[in-house]
């Protein structure tokens, strides 16, 4: 509504700049003028006359009744020059009122973005790139943004300057005004003719810049297998390939956009000359002032410039929808897991986690999990071992509802996994996994992350169980310290300690470990071994492992091969049974 306010007197003050044309160049070229004075003001009318009456009216009261070419020079200058600057201030006015809804717009946008990115399932970015995703928020939400204000302004502002240009025009001459409006629509489609066809390259564009984020981000992720493998050669000739690919996409729609502006402007200028034939006619002939003739021409080119606003804008609309249609297939893809409607609070865990007869296929193509029934009670340290792609990794993630089964059920307590609510289910739950998950950013605050009000005597008491309070001292600011992107400043082992003291501090209902030792070497091996012991003790557990020493003391084994349950028992048992789990121990040489 501001906007709109400022955009309705800019346009009059800046209509009204050059309807001044026509008093200033007869005062000085006219000699049939006399001065009438005028003591009354005037009635308020938009045309040639009224104007004439209003700056009578103002030279009387200030200069009284006597004629003096100078003083109305100098009346016409200092009313040009405050109208310039009125046009000019409600012009700044709207200006900084669409940044400012330009910054708010694109603040909420991309909020709007990332929200609904990080609400989606753990199954929505199996089928995505992230580059891509980075891309849609960042990229495609800046076109969008400003393809929507950029219209928005368009729509409000230049409106008003044509109405105002138009009717100047009008009461200067309706006959040239009438040829000259019919003049405007040929451009339209003519503009229209050249831009139609941006809206696919557009689209194309959009998701080449996804495609060379993705190429950035996988390369800086995995510089060091670049330079291991020598592969710096074929990232960058992929690197190269995409953006040569964009840049050629965006060339073929710069011709196209860039030749829109010059042709309206030829065709205004055509248009001009012809007007310069048919007006000069009409002055010929007495029919039109000379100086009602070149204010006329004034408008006229200045009317040219919101039209071909509006021309630019059409040609540029096209790459706004493309980047919000890629928005959009964000904004409006459902989720697969959602909560019931009746769903509850997850209470903490009573008495047991039970799968029952449970089946689960990632693409319904092909079965990962194949009747799987088993339980884990409270305070059980329960392991899932066997060869890899059995289905170990699926049944936690099962259990933390990436996913919903396709058959079967998960129970707590008796009660369906799908009735309770996600966030509450999750916020009972700790997983450490092999790849450590860390952000840049303090030790401090990623020890935290899953209780943001710990203290830092909760922190450190954390921290000691997963015995990882003494390097953590000894680090150059202590838990001040930054860790870098992904915590590269820190060893595999310590990193590996901070997610253990991460789950610790938010003292979970249930820890899930999924091959928490697998990457290490054998000195941090033990260390992160001896907190995961402390760890463990008396907590209900799920581990998962390869390396079989981590889970001999566990209360049952649950050998999982081909998403089945082979064998279970616990480490004694297995061994005497002579299957599975006998022979994996064998490869290991387990005693």
């Amino acid at each position: 509504m501001p906007y709109f306010f400022f955009a309705a007197l800019h346009a009059v003050f800046n209509t009204f700049n050059y309807a001044m044309i026509v008093p200033i160049l007869n005062t000085m070229f006219d000699k049939n003028y006399i001065f009438v004075p005028v003591t009354e003001m005037p009635k308020l009318s938009f045309n040639g006359a009224a104007l004439q009456l209003w700056l009578n009216y103002a030279y009387t009261q200030i200069f009284g009744n006597v004629w003096d070419i100078a003083n109305v020079l100098m009346l016409l200058a200092v009313v040009l020059i405050a109208m310039n600057l009125l046009s000019n201030l409600f012009r700044y006015l709207g200006g900084y009122t669409v940044e400012k809804m330009r910054v708010d717009t694109v603040q909420r946008m991309r909020n709007a973005m990332f929200d609904s990115v990080i609400g989606k399932d753990v199954g929505y970015f199996s089928g995505q790139r992230k580059g891509d995703i980075m891309s849609r928020i960042t990229s495609d939400v800046g076109v969008v943004q400003y393809c929507v204000t950029n219209t928005l302004q368009v729509l409000f502002r230049e409106p008003f300057l044509i109405i105002g240009y138009i009717v100047l025009m009008v009461n200067i001459s309706w006959q040239l005004t009438v040829f000259s409006v019919l003049f405007l629509p040929m451009v339209g489609l003519i503009i229209g003719s050249i831009v139609k066809k941006l809206r696919y390259p557009a689209s194309q564009s959009q998701q080449r810049m996804g495609d060379m984020v993705s190429v950035l981000d996988e390369s800086l992720g995995g510089i060091k297998v670049v330079k291991t493998y020598t592969a710096t050669e074929y990232i960058k000739e992929k690197f190269h390939a995409l953006n040569k690919s964009l840049s050629e996409t965006l060339l073929w729609m710069a011709r196209r956009q860039q030749l829109a502006s010059p042709m309206s402007e030829f065709l205004g200028i055509t248009a001009v000359a012809i007007i310069l034939i048919f007006g000069g006619s009409l002055v010929v002939n007495d029919a039109l002032s000379a100086a009602g003739f070149i204010a006329f021409i004034a408008a006229f080119s200045q009317i040219t410039r919101p039209v071909r606003a509006f021309i630019d804008q059409f040609a540029s609309i096209n790459q706004g929808v493309a980047s919000g249609e890629r928005l959009f297939e964000v904004l409006d893809s459902e989720n697969d897991i959602k909560d019931a409607a009746d769903a509850k609070e997850f209470e903490g865990l009573k008495e047991k986690i039970e799968f029952r007869n449970v089946r689960f296929s990632y693409d319904e193509s092909r079965e990962i999990i194949h009747g799987v029934s088993f339980e884990v009670r409270k305070g059980e340290t329960v392991a899932l071992v066997g060869p890899s792609g059995g289905g170990k990794s699926t049944l936690s993630e099962l259990m933390e509802r990436f996913y919903d089964a396709n058959e079967g059920d998960i129970l707590f307590d008796g009660v369906s996994i799908r009735d309770y609510k996600q966030e509450s289910l999750r916020s009972a739950m700790s997983l450490v996994s092999q790849d450590t998950v860390l952000f840049n950013d303090t030790i401090k605050s990623n020890i935290a992350l899953g209780r943001r009000g710990a203290t830092d005597e909760e922190i450190a008491e954390a921290c000691k169980v997963a015995n990882a309070h003494n390097f953590i001292m000894e680090s150059p600011e202590g838990y001040d310290t930054n860790i870098g992107d992904r915590g590269a400043k820190l060893s595999g082992g310590q990193r590996q300690r901070l997610s253990i003291a991460r789950a610790v501090l938010k003292n979970p209902d249930l820890l899930i470990l999924d091959e928490a030792t697998s990457a290490l070497d054998t000195e941090s091996e033990k260390l992160v071994q001896d907190a995961l012991t402390k760890v463990l003790k008396g907590r209900t557990s799920v581990v998962i492992a390869h390396r079989l020493s981590t889970i001999m003391n566990a209360d049952r084994i649950f050998v999982i091969d081909e998403g089945r349950i082979v064998e279970q028992g616990k480490h004694e048992e297995l061994l005497a049974k002579g299957g599975v789990y006998a022979k994996l121990v064998e490869l290991q040489t387990v005693k």
